[in-house]
């Protein structure tokens, strides 16, 4: 990569900023996701599979009509260099109608949605689940202009004010017998304590206005977003729709509680760094050498915490499950154990959107949705003709597929090449893969004892194997993460030439 030492990539008070939203964004993303999933673990062992089964069906519906949201009015926010005061009250304007109106579709459309899975509770559930689109607008636009000065301390610590709530609703109703109604009241009480506090915080008191005059390149912007968000809202979320169609809520349950363990990190940390990197980056769109170098080094990083998380899911997942979430549990691990693999390159994919939505070309993150909204489908159509197994292994044979496909759309526009992008994986993953086979062989060889002692045991293993071959294997790269952290200028690249070479 070419030597970042231009424009932004040398202001030193940009990269403290930018330290800074990390360190906020993602540390107390830590935290609360703790208090999150305390909640979680302990809700789920009061409840049943089936009520995560029924609950995963009015996701789907919730997802698919949440693409309507306007997220995409506050990334043009962010993304443009300069925002007046008219825009902001065209988008929240835009925002309530677009809100207003999904909760009236939404309303519209349970019995319908009933009567596809055949399950009459659903109606109910995703009746009151509406009033979550009407938080929205006092969410989406206080964040983002937060999040366009890089000031992720405040709403990070709503985040945390939040997540106690959640957890707190989330275990009342469950302990006092509520069931499925628990998933439900949970994120209405998470959505609408966001949004007081968030217009609290940043006094958002701003009268919304309908004439949209002047909008048209913030609302083309935000549309390009909206039809990328769609096409990945059907690639995320075929798999539940086609298999609620298929599956008794019991078996459905597992699978998605698999889906959601595999998936914590991918879907839990990553975006929060996202939302970190869209604006860094969009600061150093016109230094494509900069914004390569930055891209590149997020890889590295990522799969170097990515890949031996889940690798090493994959080969403790029955006590992993049995510790986590109890004995009546333990059918799904070996779902766990499969989706596990599929999960790192599923990170992989996800790191392309903010570089590219940042390089104003947000049309490449939907021509990669777009592939995926017919690959997924396809996939999982033919993968539950062999039952949950099916469903698990699409992931494992599609997500690839996809990554490659990004990865080609985005090459020229990032600055990178294959070449590049296999040095920054391979770290992680290569002594990621040699840490599994050794705690494989551990596990094979251990005497009986308690799951936990068992999950300790084999946890310890992989992280004193994985630290060691990562010091044999890729010692460089270790030793440049370490640099990167505790220094506060970004070390130099080894490879000055790398840029040219990648967009030549």
């Amino acid at each position: 990569m070419g030597n970042p030492t231009s424009s932004a990539a040398t202001d030193g008070n940009f990269g403290n900023r930018v330290r800074s939203a990390v360190f906020w964004r993602s540390g107390t993303q830590i935290l609360a996701q703790i208090i999150a999933w305390g909640a979680t673990l302990a809700v789920i062992r009061i409840l049943d599979p089936s009520d995560y089964g029924i609950f995963a069906m009015t996701q789907v519906i919730l997802v698919f009509l949440s693409f309507l949201n306007g997220y995409g009015l506050a990334s043009s926010i962010i993304q443009s260099e300069k925002v007046e005061p008219i825009r902001i009250r065209q988008a929240f304007g835009m925002l309530l109608l677009l809100n207003g109106g999904i909760a009236i579709l939404q309303l519209l459309l349970a019995p319908v949605a009933a009567e596809y899975y055949r399950q009459p509770i659903i109606a109910d559930l995703l009746r009151v689940q509406a009033l979550i689109y009407l938080a929205t607008p006092f969410m989406v636009l206080p964040e983002a202009l937060l999040t366009r000065e890089l000031e992720f301390k405040k709403p990070a610590i709503i985040n945390l004010i939040s997540a106690v709530v959640g957890a707190v609703t989330a275990l009342y109703f469950a302990w006092n017998g509520y069931g499925v109604w628990t998933l439900v009241y949970a994120p209405l009480a998470i959505f609408w304590s966001r949004a007081i506090c968030l217009v609290i915080a940043v006094k958002f008191f701003v009268l919304p206005t309908f004439n949209f005059k002047g909008a048209g390149a913030m609302f083309g912007f935000g549309a390009t977003l909206l039809a990328s968000h769609l096409f990945w809202t059907i690639q995320s979320q075929s798999d539940i729709f086609i298999a609620g169609r298929f599956l008794d809520p019991h078996s459905l349950g597992l699978y998605a509680e698999a889906l959601f363990l595999t998936t914590i990190f991918a879907a839990k940390f990553v975006p929060p760094l996202n939302e970190v990197a869209f604006p860094a980056y969009s600061r150093l769109q016109s230094d494509l050498s900069a914004l390569s170098w930055s891209f590149m080094k997020a890889v590295r990083l990522i799969m170097l915490i990515s890949c031996p998380l889940y690798m090493g899911m994959m080969v403790t997942a029955g006590p992993l499950v049995e510790t986590l979430f109890g004995q009546k549990w333990l059918e799904m691990a070996p779902f766990v154990a499969i989706l596990a693999l599929a999960m790192p390159v599923m990170t992989l994919q996800i790191l392309f959107t903010p570089a590219n939505n940042a390089l104003g070309r947000p049309q490449v993150t939907a021509q990669t949705n777009m592939f995926g909204a017919v690959l997924m489908p396809i996939t999982f159509l033919i993968g539950i003709q062999y039952g949950v197994y099916g469903l698990a292994w699409g992931w494992v044979i599609a997500f690839p597929l996809l990554t490659i496909f990004t990865f080609l759309l985005s090459r020229e526009h990032i600055g990178i090449s294959a070449w590049d992008l296999a040095k920054a994986v391979w770290p992680g993953l290569s002594a990621s893969a040699a840490m599994a086979a050794i705690v494989y062989l551990v596990d094979q060889m251990l005497p009986e004892m308690s799951v936990y002692a068992r999950l300790a045991v084999l946890v310890a293993t992989g992280g004193l194997a994985y630290a060691g071959l990562l010091f044999v294997l890729a010692r460089e790269t270790l030793m440049e993460i370490i640099q990167l952290i505790l220094r506060r200028k970004a070390p130099e690249p080894t490879e000055p030439s790398e840029a040219k070479t990648a967009t030549s």
